[in-house]
């Protein structure tokens, strides 16, 4: 078992590590090794905070944990989550994962070569790809000739407007993966009737290919979950401890209900800056967008008003909805919104005023200036009111 295993547990070589070591799960349970309680942790910090990396920082020197404890907490957490017996605990350990390998990919892919050698184990692009078989489905765009180029004619696999095969700007995928790993939900720009098509390739930047990459990342770690575990026996039994330390974490954690009122001028920070963003005609990434959302239904809004309340921004409605309805059905409504931490990660909240000081996540920031508010006046009010005056 090396770093690479333990980075990447979800890689095929990676579950051969773990078959040719040869290692009990049940005895490792069973004596409380070092990765049951790296497994606690993934799977706590996977629906508490977004992420499976551990509290003490970047992977690879993240923790006390060796890479063999690292590497067997991945199937120990996946029992866990089984365990658990929610299919909204499934969908969010299976996001975080995603997300945190996704953001390993892009610190692997920014080492420079000469430090390759010389650091932790890292993959490359072609690796990944490879690794979902994509290697023959995704391929970089060449630049367009140039002056200097002897004939006109550009070197296959370089990149757009840099020249370099390392890092091109865009790449060219096939439809069917294309379909199979975006989804429409993710903005208007996903829609396949909005993409450059040719030959049967979809043409991409290079974030949407990480960020169809990450969507891999997630199908593949939601594959085969829930294991069929008999409570109460064998390693379930073993893990009960930390399954109902888990589920209480959950409850706590639950959002108590939405405010009940839409005021925007109270919003926190981050979320007026991603209105705003969309009010500009900018698309919002796939986080950004979940955010906003998982925020306005937080506060207590219907997916036909959320839909109303973003009429004149970059989102589209159809992708509003399935979002919104995700989020209010009896699936999705146990979690909250990601967490000011969270967003930090993404980029998406950036603790203007200092005010992770005040609260954690933007529902209780919200909460709190309402209620700190001396008048509130309801959007839905004026928005009804305007409806009227239009009707008459």
């Amino acid at each position: 078992m090396d770093a690479l295993d333990a980075k990447y547990p979800f890689f095929a070589t990676a579950r051969e590590a773990v078959a040719d070591a040869a290692v009990s799960l049940p005895e490792l349970v069973a004596a409380d090794a070092p990765a049951v309680e790296r497994a606690r942790e993934r799977v706590e910090r996977a629906l508490m905070d977004g992420t499976v990396a551990s509290e003490s920082g970047a992977f690879p020197a993240e923790s006390e944990y060796d890479a063999q404890a690292e590497l067997l907490s991945y199937p120990i957490a996946r029992i866990l989550v089984s365990l658990l017996d929610s299919q909204p605990a499934i969908e969010k350990y299976a996001a975080a994962e995603a997300a945190t390998a996704i953001d390993r990919i892009r610190e692997d892919l920014a080492t420079d070569d000469e430090l390759r050698s010389m650091s932790t184990p890292t993959v490359s692009l072609d690796d990944v790809l490879a690794e979902f078989d994509l290697a023959d489905a995704v391929r970089p765009e060449s630049p367009r000739p140039s002056a200097g180029t002897a004939g006109g004619t550009a070197a296959t696999g370089a990149g757009s407007g840099t020249g370099s095969a390392r890092d091109p700007e865009h790449y060219w995928i096939a439809v069917g993966p294309y379909l199979r790993l975006t989804s429409p939900s993710w903005g208007e720009s996903w829609r396949l009737v909005n993409r450059a098509l040719a030959d049967g390739e979809v043409r991409v930047s290079r974030e949407e290919l990480l960020d169809a990459l990450e969507a891999a990342v997630e199908d593949r770690v939601r594959e085969g979950l829930p294991f069929e575990l008999a409570t109460g026996e064998g390693i379930a039994a073993e893990l009960e401890s930390g399954v109902a330390d888990l589920k209480r974490l959950l409850s706590e954690r639950t959002y108590a209900g939405p405010v009940d009122v839409v005021a925007p001028d109270l919003f926190p920070p981050c979320m007026r800056n991603l209105i705003e963003k969309a009010e500009r005609g900018t698309d919002l990434s796939p986080p950004e967008s979940f955010a906003l959302m998982a925020f306005l239904v937080g506060i207590g809004m219907s997916p036909d008003e959320v839909v109303a309340f973003c009429a004149d921004t970059s989102l589209d409605a159809e992708g509003i909805r399935y979002q919104t309805e995700y989020l209010s059905d009896d699936r999705g409504s146990q979690y909250p919104p990601p967490t000011c931490e969270t967003l930090a990660n993404y980029g998406i909240c950036h603790n203007e005023e200092d005010h992770m000081q005040v609260a954690a996540d933007p529902l209780t920031y919200y909460e709190r200036r309402v209620t700190e508010a001396d008048e509130v006046t309801d959007w839905r009010e004026e928005n009804a009111t305007a409806a009227e005056a239009e009707s008459e």
